[in-house]
């Protein structure tokens, strides 16, 4: 005979959900908090990562060249600030005040100007049909996937053979085209530029440039000042096109005199590292002042299409 099953009185059972819904809120609880943990972490190791140069940069332009090696990184001492600038800027009679000058040139008018010819370009190809329209802009899409260093060598070739090298214009004429800011460019036409709105302009009788001058451009001013922001940090930050662009030093943008200056301060160290750490200080400072100058545009670009 097999054996009788046993039984359990109702008030003896136990329901399996009760046993485990204490082990299910504690694993959904904590679920919640380990991922805020790693997104914290992360965020708090890519902060460090930004802040922690610029901090050692910003007291390293701070201190000579002998407190520079005989106290800490983060560590402050005699405050010579004001004499390294000095130095900075009378050096070699203001070389470094003339590739300041350089820089504002290549990155900010050729900004300006690659900014407006990008809007433009997109504004174009998103109103207005032409033959080849599509095909025209798969070549612009193109140009994005090709990286900037394959596309230097025969630049300077060409550059070459016109006679710009070792001019300002063999500089400052690459720089004008961004395949990247005329695809941003229809982007933004198409996000906030209505098409009602420019057949209501056309049908009060506004001409096409008056059209995008009242009408376009300042709903575009998000995208130009983001298109800007990324030129003139390129541009700034440009190195190897005025490597192998430029032999004349009066000629070269601040990144590439500072990587230079080495070999025309020679072995004087208590010179070179001083003037190193300032310079590198100053040529960062109008970076940080576009971007935040800029910053409110972003927060109207952000904000444009909340509301209809």
């Amino acid at each position: 005979m097999s054996p009788s099953p046993t039984l359990t009185r109702p008030d003896q059972a136990v329901s399996p959900d009760r046993t485990s819904r204490p082990a299910e809120r504690r694993t959904r609880s904590a679920s919640p908090l380990l991922s805020k943990g790693v997104v914290n972490g992360v965020l708090i190791a890519a902060m460090l990562w930004t802040v922690l140069p610029l901090t050692w940069l910003v007291i390293a332009a701070t201190k000579g060249y002998a407190d520079l090696y005989s106290t800490g990184g983060f560590e402050f001492a005699r405050v010579q600030l004001w004499e390294n600038l000095v130095k900075l800027f009378t050096f070699s009679d203001g070389l470094f005040l003339r590739w300041l000058l350089n820089s504002f040139l290549y990155a900010g008018v050729g900004a300006l100007v690659s900014s407006m010819i990008s809007i433009l370009a997109g504004y174009a190809f998103d109103k207005f049909r032409f033959p080849g329209k599509e095909r025209w802009f798969g070549l612009v899409l193109l140009g994005v996937l090709v990286p900037a260093a394959v596309t230097t060598v025969p630049l300077y070739l060409m550059a070459s053979d016109l006679g710009l090298t070792n001019s300002f214009w063999g500089v400052f004429l690459p720089g004008l085209a961004s395949p990247f800011g005329v695809y941003l460019g229809r982007v933004f036409s198409q996000a906030y530029v209505p098409d009602e709105l420019l057949e209501a302009t056309r049908v009060d009788g506004a001409g096409e440039l008056r059209t995008f001058w009242q009408i376009a451009f300042p709903l575009l001013r998000p995208a130009f000042a983001t298109l800007f922001l990324f030129g003139f940090t390129g541009g700034w930050n440009a190195f190897f096109m005025p490597l192998l662009m430029l032999s004349d030093h009066e000629l070269y943008p601040v990144g590439l005199g500072l990587f230079m200056w080495r070999q025309m301060i020679g072995t004087d160290q208590d010179l070179y590292y001083p003037l190193l750490m300032t310079g590198s200080l100053v040529a960062i400072l109008p970076l940080v002042v576009a971007f935040f100058s800029l910053q409110r545009y972003w927060k109207a670009g952000l904000t444009a299409g909340a509301v209809k």
